[in-house]
């Protein structure tokens, strides 16, 4: 099934230009398709799905609660995406409720609250428990320090591996992995996988949803990413694909759009 698609995924991302990274993977069969798995990206908002899982796995670990709640300050306060930097200085929230603008929403102010809670040594823990072997953390985001020690970075094959391992309820706990999987199938941007999908709702009230995507997106200029896992019926694909230098955004996200419809469209007729 995959395997039937990849040439037209390789014609797809070669007419797009730039550099890519990308596995498709059917995560009941294993059948897999790589381009690139190890090429190092600069991560953007990728980078927030690890820093998610540690905060699940300090929860876990007993080392404070989702109902915690902590003050955005003034000096938290960073450009990009996110609503809250648009918000007054002393607004308490809870961290559950980080953890979701942080996915959904991409908020980088978010964010880096969420860093400095769970604190760099347990990103890079739960990076390497997933797998994330040729991927590296190091900064906050929106903030460049002076002496730059290195730069967040991912692979296509590294954000495969941490998905993986959510999927299989590998990591943490079970519970960890279901409820972290809802949060990202509440993303709420949906520009390059699900860009060609058409609506997910079901035919029949109380029925299922045609398709869910859990995923997360990544954009900074000349870099568009999307990684996640596609559910439609009993099937499940995890799709990781990063790119930089294309033509332009437009037409990375559209060509990212149209690896998800082909997909999509494979395990439809399915």
């Amino acid at each position: 099934m995959i395997k039937a698609l990849e040439d037209q995924i390789f014609r797809i991302i070669d007419q797009a230009g730039g550099a890519w990274g990308v596995v498709i993977e059917d995560l009941h069969t294993k059948e897999k398709i790589e381009h690139q798995p190890d090429v190092r990206f600069f991560a953007a908002s990728l980078i927030k799905v690890p820093i998610m899982t540690a905060v699940f796995a300090d929860v876990y670990a007993g080392k404070y609660a989702f109902e915690d709640r902590l003050s955005l300050r003034q000096e938290d306060l960073v450009g990009g995406a996110g609503v809250l930097q648009h918000l007054q200085p002393g607004l308490s929230l809870s961290i559950y409720d980080l953890v979701m603008l942080m996915i959904i929403q991409s908020d980088n102010t978010a964010t880096n609250i969420l860093i400095d809670q769970a604190g760099r040594d347990s990103i890079r823990a739960i990076m390497d428990k997933t797998g994330m072997v040729n991927s590296q953390f190091y900064n906050k985001l929106m903030i460049i320090p002076a002496e730059l020690e290195g730069r967040n970075e991912v692979t296509a094959g590294d954000m495969a591996s941490i998905l993986r391992h959510l999927a299989h309820g590998s990591v943490i706990s079970y519970d960890s992995c279901l409820r972290m999987i809802d949060i990202l199938k509440r993303q709420q941007l949906r520009d390059a996988l699900p860009l060609l999908l058409g609506d997910p709702d079901h035919d029949i009230i109380g029925g299922q949803p045609k398709w869910e995507l859990a995923n997360k997106t990544g954009t900074v200029t000349g870099i568009e990413h999307d990684t996640g896992i596609l559910y439609t019926g009993q099937s499940a694909v995890l799709i990781s694909v990063l790119t930089k230098d294309a033509t332009d955004s437009l037409t990375a996200k559209r060509a990212i759009g149209e690896i998800g419809k082909l997909v999509y469209e494979a395990y439809s007729r399915k």
